[in-house]
């Protein structure tokens, strides 16, 4: 049942006014958000409300309400209804005698029962039913009421977004369960960030890490942090630069199936990463993907390139935006749509990007990019808002509902992943495409939930696309 609509004045009865026997009714149907918000708000985050794995193995098997939950709404009669505004509440006794289930639509009765003149107080008896008649909460409650009427518009309170980071890292985990963990060079994992975001992707049965750098230093973080190094193995070398070599040396010979970057320099580890003789080339420009869950967007976003290529060629977006594609395909989406951006939705000779995005919309017509849908140039918020699209008259396949965003240079694709990470709570992973194997290629400032989930799309790459299918680059 879908929440009913609040009367947007209330007003309020006096003492006088209220009879034996008036009532006043609400209706409210449990959410999931209902639940989060309460614990959010109360503190209350007892497992068996907020953890559906806890609450089946409990005396419910299902995830239920917090008692007060419903005597809250007990309240909101009171406030609101009968006697309404002004409503002072003095004492009420309560006895919970059902669950409120996800689902459970409860119906809220008071019923005055007593008027003591003297000190103007009603006695109300309060009682929730469910949607099959049955009493849930049951009791009185007794209120100070109000001595003249009000009436009052119904404050405006703000719009709540819930944006549980935990459980999207959940559903992108899901997305691995099964699969055997992958050996994955850890390159220079020397400060606690990189070290323990390793080791926990370990934990959570990603990876088999191999640590590559100085064992001495490795080790004195690991005896700083508590971290245990017992079960992992150490490659020992005298300093990043040789981690590097190192680390892309066990993947060329077969012994690691997809690197992760550690306290070490982006630009020194891909140094070792692109070189031509003893690199991880393959035939298709290497790239970098950041996938972006965001609350207020239907669907996980992928941004590319924001943190290899600097300001890529025609030729080099054909390739960053093949690698796009296939890279969704294998996460999951069989046709991505992929928007190219740029300033303005209209090709202007002015601007170099919309020149790029009409010419890789025609190269996707005589397929030389493949498995996508294509569109542009678009404006940001027609790539994502149909709105948007709609009100700028654009028809198409991909605007307003885009899976891909091609941006026009790294710059502008830094700034627009950090600030959906920042200014929009999205949960963020990145991968580096077209070498080898998957690159994970970390921030100083990533979260161990970053980390994670940037191992699990290696994971799913490194399943999908094992090394030896891949054709190395001799040119």
């Amino acid at each position: 049942m879908a929440r009913e609509t609040l009367p947007q004045i209330l007003e309020s009865r006096t003492y006088d006014d209220i009879a034996v026997g008036d009532s006043a009714v609400l209706t409210r149907t449990l959410r999931p958000e209902d639940i989060q918000l309460f614990a959010v708000m109360s503190g209350d985050a007892n497992a068996g409300d907020v953890d559906p794995e806890f609450a089946q193995s409990g005396l419910f098997r299902d995830v239920v309400a917090h008692g007060m939950w419903s005597a809250s709404l007990i309240s909101t009669v009171l406030g609101t209804q009968l006697p309404g505004p002004g409503t002072l509440l003095l004492e009420h006794s309560l006895r919970f005698l059902r669950p409120v289930s996800l689902g459970d639509t409860i119906h809220i009765v008071v019923t005055a029962r007593e008027k003591f003149a003297h000190n103007r107080h009603i006695v109300f008896d309060c009682e929730c039913r469910n949607q099959e008649g049955q009493s849930v909460v049951s009791g009185s409650a007794e209120v100070l009421a109000p001595t003249q009427k009000y009436r009052t518009r119904r404050a405006a309170l703000p719009e709540v977004t819930i944006s549980d980071r935990y459980a999207r890292l959940q559903t992108l985990l899901a997305r691995a369960s099964g699969l055997p963990p992958v050996d994955m060079a850890v390159v220079h994992p020397c400060d606690a960030e990189s070290l323990a975001g390793a080791l926990a992707a370990a934990e959570a049965g990603l990876i088999t890490p191999i640590l590559v750098g100085p064992a001495a230093k490795i080790r004195a973080v690991a005896a700083e942090n508590a971290l245990d190094l017992a079960a992992h193995r150490l490659v020992d070398v005298p300093h990043s630069h040789a981690a590097a070599a190192m680390a892309v040396s066990l993947t060329r010979n077969g012994d690691a199936a997809a690197l992760m970057k550690g306290s070490l320099h982006t630009d020194e580890l891909m140094a070792e990463v692109v070189a031509r003789s003893s690199g991880l080339r393959t035939e298709r420009r290497i790239s970098h993907v950041f996938v972006m869950d965001v609350p207020t967007y239907p669907r996980p976003i992928l941004i590319t390139d924001a943190a290899v290529n600097i300001a890529p060629s025609l030729a080099e977006k054909r390739d960053i935006i093949q690698n796009a594609i296939d890279f969704a395909q294998i996460i999951g989406v069989p046709t991505p749509k992929v928007a190219i951006l740029s300033a303005v939705e209209t090709v202007n000779p002015s601007l170099p990007s919309t020149l790029d995005a009409a010419a890789l919309c025609k190269m996707a017509d005589r397929r030389q990019i493949t498995g996508g849908l294509l569109d542009g140039p678009l404006a940001f918020d027609n790539a994502v808002s149909l709105v948007a699209a709609k009100s700028k008259g654009i028809h198409s396949a991909v605007a307003g509902q885009a899976d891909i965003l091609v941006v026009p240079d790294l710059e502008s694709g830094n700034m627009l992943a950090k600030q959906l990470e920042y200014l929009a709570n999205a949960l963020t992973a990145g991968i580096v495409l077209g070498a080898r194997v998957p690159i994970v290629l970390t921030s100083r400032a990533d979260t161990c939930e970053t980390r994670i989930a940037s191992c699990i799309l290696a994971v799913l790459i490194a399943h999908a696309n094992p090394p030896a299918n891949h054709t190395e680059n001799t040119r």
